[in-house]
């Protein structure tokens, strides 16, 4: 048996070659948590029973299988946290001024920038399994399991327990190097690798995420009502937006960035090394109408590999329509609403409830 020095020395060892991999697989940082997630889920109940996951109906399915790792993934003793940097290559330095300009424009479309590239869950969930194959080859049999958003998996406490940052008030995971523009995934493992520490929290007395928040959803420092959520409301919800939202959404078409164009920590943000996430043309600095103008086998084309078509043609249509509500609650456009007025007799009831409120609108 080796005596514990040299075990000690070994797992780092293997520890620094697993950081080093992922360095290779486009990885931003790597690190390492146990399972006690005690303190979170206290946290989640709480959110739960307040209502604030709204149709979000799996945050509350699968028991405690979301707290207790290894309920979910059976051997688990460790989980392997993974960060990486989403920034299109060629983003310039002054991105969130751009951003900002791009919304005070009533007639451009604006989609969150993590969606305008191929979709994450495609890119890391890959580069997670080569990630974890590279250490099978090391160890031998490994017990493991990948995810990337897309199980009931704690990734922001994971990440915050590792080292990956700390959870800004935004609820986003924050780090002083990298800002908050990067995607999580995880690794779970039965091997005790050393664990990496965590670091400590740096947003101080800012208020800027809550402050910018175009639905004020963020109603208290670190807890947020998903159901004022631009990005919730955008994406994850199926039905009819609530009306007193719509005029607050602005030209927000999928997802929402405010949050993130605010934070001081972000003008640290790092550019990816990916090509995967360089922005598509088709989605990226366009119109409302030109967007309006496609179809479903136009938009399902367009939006191929793209985390977008997730959504639905409908659904797009939807936020759509609402954007171009607010477009014309901004500046009358004939153009505008004869677009609308035209798509009407075909569009689904959803739709159809959405293009009418937006035809109701009148500049201000």
């Amino acid at each position: 048996m080796k005596p514990p020095v040299e075990i000690k020395a070994l797992s780092e060892g293997l520890l620094s070659k697993l950081q080093a991999w992922g360095t290779q697989l486009g990885f931003s940082q790597i690190g390492v948590s146990d399972l006690n997630l005690d303190a979170a889920e206290a946290g989640l109940q709480s959110w739960l029973a307040r209502g604030f996951h709204g149709s979000l109906n799996y945050m509350q399915a699968h028991g405690s299988k979301r707290t207790q790792p290894a309920e979910l993934v059976p051997g688990t003793v460790r989980v392997v946290t993974a960060r990486m940097n989403y920034l299109p290559a060629d983003t310039p330095s002054d991105w969130p001024d751009k951003e900002l300009q791009r919304l005070a424009d009533p007639q451009a479309a604006t989609i969150s920038i993590y969606a305008r590239g191929r979709d994450y869950h495609k890119v890391l969930r890959a580069r997670l399994q080569k990630l974890a194959d590279l250490l099978a080859a090391e160890v031998g049999p490994l017990g493991h399991r990948v995810f990337t958003d897309s199980a009931p998996v704690m990734e922001v406490a994971l990440a915050t327990k590792s080292g990956i940052g700390w959870r800004g008030k935004h609820t986003l995971a924050l780090h002083r190097e990298a800002g908050s523009m990067f995607f999580l995934g995880e690794i779970y493992i039965d091997l005790a690798l050393p664990l990496t520490p965590a670091v400590d929290a740096h947003c101080g007395s800012c208020s800027a995420c809550i402050t910018v928040c175009p639905t004020q959803a963020i109603v208290a420092p670190y807890l947020l009502d998903a159901r004022r959520c631009i990005s919730y409301l955008t994406i994850e919800h199926a039905g009819p937006i609530p009306a007193e939202l719509r005029p607050l959404m602005g030209n927000r078409i999928y997802g929402c960035d405010d949050c993130q164009l605010l934070c001081p920590w972000n003008k640290y943000a790092v550019l990816s090394t990916l090509r995967d996430f360089d922005a598509r043309a088709s989605v990226t600095d366009v119109t409302l109408l030109s967007l309006w103008g496609w179809d479903e086998a136009e938009f399902l084309r367009r939006t191929e590999g793209s985390a977008i078509r997730r959504i639905g043609f409908e659904r797009w249509q939807r936020n759509l329509a609402v954007a171009m509500g607010n477009a014309l609650r901004a500046n009358e456009n004939a153009v505008t609403r004869t677009a609308l007025q035209a798509s009407l007799a075909n569009a689904t009831p959803l739709v159809a409830e959405h293009i009418t409120w937006a035809l109701a609108t009148e500049a201000v």
